[in-house]
């Protein structure tokens, strides 16, 4: 079964569709196959990766029930990354699902289909707490926090935890914090060093040790459709995503390990 990882912060600018494209294709890069979902009724990880999504087959209709995840699903140019992709459409599903029963499990029940096919399963979720980022909380085994290195940045992540909480109570008690990854880090200015000091004394060892750092080479990619590996392996940020996909992966493996050592015996 697919690891499924909410990338979520409901505050905009940090880093996170970013963070969905380039950890799913660094992911794949090491042959693990990965299903990127976009939730995002922006499409910018659709659009990022040069894709155009089809209104008939893209996640509105399989939200609404009009398809199936497995009929909608794009290749990209890497072999072991899968695009579920979006588009406009998406933003009237909140309204939509109002009255509708287990309207928080649609995602949830779209993923079952395909959820064996891959090893990670990324969720770029829209910058609010709204149904559909609720959706993918209520679907996921461990939400994946990107954290600009900025001022607030500490009292955005607080609601997303309340959040995490909140949702364990009710829709899903196994979701877990996957991880807190602090991204546009400058390590010229004094308020970045505080931040990640902060965000670090907060959330500990939920942190991942890769920090990204401010890169121009990673604002470009998307303008050409690629991920930051296809576009410039070599810049600093494609490094950065490369060693966090490192970590997922040794993160994943271990909680694995330690899982099927508490199994009983037959």
């Amino acid at each position: 079964m697919g690891h499924v990882i909410a990338i979520a912060n409901q505050k905009g600018g940090v880093g996170k569709t970013t963070t969905a494209i380039s950890l799913g294709a660094a992911l794949a890069i090491a042959e693990r196959p990965t299903l990127l979902v976009d939730m995002d009724p922006q499409a910018s990880s659709t659009q990022a990766l040069g894709l155009k999504a089809n209104t008939e087959s893209e996640m509105y209709a399989v939200l609404s029930g009009e398809t199936t995840m497995d009929r909608i699903l794009v290749p990209t140019d890497l072999e072991y990354l899968t695009v579920a992709p979006s588009s406009r459409d998406l933003v009237g599903l909140e309204v939509e699902l109002v009255g509708l029963a287990k309207r928080e499990y649609r995602l949830k029940e779209a993923i079952k289909v395909v959820r064996d096919r891959y090893e990670f399963i990324l969720i770029d979720c829209p910058p609010s707490l709204g149904l559909l980022t609720v959706n993918a909380l209520a679907a996921s085994d461990g939400i994946l926090i990107p954290v600009q290195c900025e001022y607030l940045a500490l009292e955005g992540v607080s609601e997303l935890v309340e959040t995490l909480y909140r949702i364990r109570a009710s829709l899903n008690p196994d979701l877990q914090l996957e991880g807190v990854l602090l991204t546009m880090y400058d390590d010229r200015t004094n308020l970045s060093k505080q931040v990640v000091a902060d965000i670090k004394q907060f959330f500990k060892d939920r942190v991942y040790r890769t920090i990204v750092p401010r890169n121009i080479r990673l604002g470009e990619a998307p303008s050409f459709g690629k991920p930051i590996m296809l576009y410039d392996i070599r810049s600093k940020g494609s490094e950065s995503y490369l060693n966090l996909a490192r970590e997922v992966i040794r993160r994943h493996e271990k909680t694995g390990t330690r899982q099927r050592s508490q199994q009983p015996h037959p």
